[in-house]
């Protein structure tokens, strides 16, 4: 068996052990052996590489659909503890990864991260988060395989409760921080990336938090209201971005199918009678009654298709009125909403051009048809990567459509033109 993924020094996946592996101990028939060039008198790191034990990872981050919520990211990975010479069963008092308290450290809420190494030896992470699941399969006569299952931070948030919350009235990303700032949370300033918010939320009695609300679920209300994205970055940190909309972000990667750019092979087509919505139903936490938005025209063609919000925390019926009427799509617009690659199929430059794609960032798909060529700019909204011995890196980017502006450029061919239409430059 092959101890270790495709492009082998290129990965690696780390456990924090909360101490220094392979340290030398007094007494212990295996670590505390002189002249053993594995087990040193200082140990080596906290962080135990474990990829040399594994033949798989997969993750998962973001989401499949714009209407969709942000769930917690998630990875797991298969350790062979037969290569490991036993190391990694949490029942062997003698392994590296016991510490001085004689506790197993590969444990649940260890922190993990996966990524590669770029050709500058930078470490690109692609997954961060703790352990949920350890999970020893022992076969007699076999190979001792480990299932480990991970989740990033969005986990932890999901497992802690508020106390009564009496909240003023602000934009959501001030929510967003006082909640992560309160006793109960705590989550470290230091990791989170949240950028400033457009829609601001109520603050009366009527939006006070009652004790024992989901930390986890009240950030699901609060991109409600915004509707932009919340989610763990790839290096881990707590991320919030305002209502989507127009970008004034280009596209960083550019796939095509005609042997330029990027390579792709496979493309998904999204094209469904859920995408229309046309009537909207928002009611605020403070109001009597709803405020609801409609497309008489789109009702007439496609019967009525309704979404309704009836505990927003949008402020007032303005806002509700304005979110009404951003929900509505009164027609299905064909959108290219998944590519995947092989990164076997690519160059060490789009490797890691693609290593370092997020959620939100913009990409571009081009598609060969009969007649022509179709290209869309689209936001990636979640992404999905397995990585193993036999396929090595396939990674898959689930997209929506987005707007792109640019910038208004003097004397430009393209971008200094006054009422161009597409693509839409913008001043400032």
């Amino acid at each position: 068996m092959s101890t270790s993924v495709i492009e082998s020094g290129n990965y690696e996946l780390f456990i924090d052990t909360g101490f220094l592996v392979n340290s030398f101990r007094l007494d212990n028939a295996t670590a505390g052996v002189l002249d053993n060039t594995t087990f040193v008198l200082d140990g080596t790191t906290e962080f135990a590489p474990m990829l040399q034990y594994s033949t798989n990872v997969n993750l998962r981050r973001g989401r499949r659909d714009i209407g969709d919520q942000f769930s917690a990211g998630t990875m797991s990975f298969n350790l062979n503890d037969s290569l490991a010479g036993g190391t990694l069963n949490p029942l062997y008092s003698s392994s590296p990864y016991v510490d001085p308290n004689e506790e197993f450290t590969l444990a649940p809420l260890r922190r993990v991260s996966f990524g590669r190494y770029d050709t500058g030896n930078t470490f690109i992470s692609l997954f961060a988060g703790q352990i949920v699941s350890y999970d020893y399969n022992y076969q007699l006569g076999g190979q001792n395989i480990i299932t480990v299952y991970c989740a990033d931070d969005f986990y932890l948030l999901a497992q802690t409760a508020l106390a009564e919350f009496n909240v003023t009235e602000q934009l959501s990303s001030a929510r967003i921080s006082a909640v992560l700032d309160l006793p109960e949370v705590a989550y470290p300033a230091l990791t989170r990336d949240i950028e400033t918010g457009t829609q601001t939320l109520g603050g009366t009695a009527a939006y006070t938090v009652p004790e024992g609300t989901n930390v986890k679920a009240y950030i699901d209300q609060i991109q409600q209201a915004e509707q932009g994205r919340i989610f763990m970055s790839r290096t881990g940190d707590f991320t919030s971005q305002p209502r989507v909309g127009q970008t004034l972000s280009g596209s960083v990667a550019d796939f095509h199918d005609d042997g330029t750019n990027i390579p792709y092979n496979s493309l998904g087509i999204i094209y469904n009678a859920d995408l229309i919505v046309n009537r909207a139903s928002i009611q605020h936490e403070g109001a009597a009654s709803p405020q609801v938005a409609n497309d008489a025209a789109s009702q007439a063609k496609y019967l009525i298709q309704n979404t309704s919000i009836t505990n927003s925390l949008l402020n007032n019926d303005a806002a509700a009125l304005v979110l009404a009427n951003y929900l509505l799509v009164g027609e299905p617009e064909a959108t290219f909403n998944a590519v995947q690659t092989d990164y076997l199929m690519l160059t060490t430059a789009q490797r890691e051009a693609l290593a370092l794609v997020d959620i939100g960032d913009t990409i571009t798909i081009t598609n060969t048809i009969t007649g022509g060529e179709v290209a869309q700019e689209l936001a990636v909204e979640g992404i999905e990567i397995l990585v193993n011995v036999n396929n090595g890196h396939r990674v898959t980017f689930y997209t929506a459509a987005t707007i792109i502006v640019y910038e208004f450029i003097l004397d430009n061919a393209i971008y200094g033109k006054l009422d161009i239409q597409d693509p839409q430059p913008v001043l400032g």
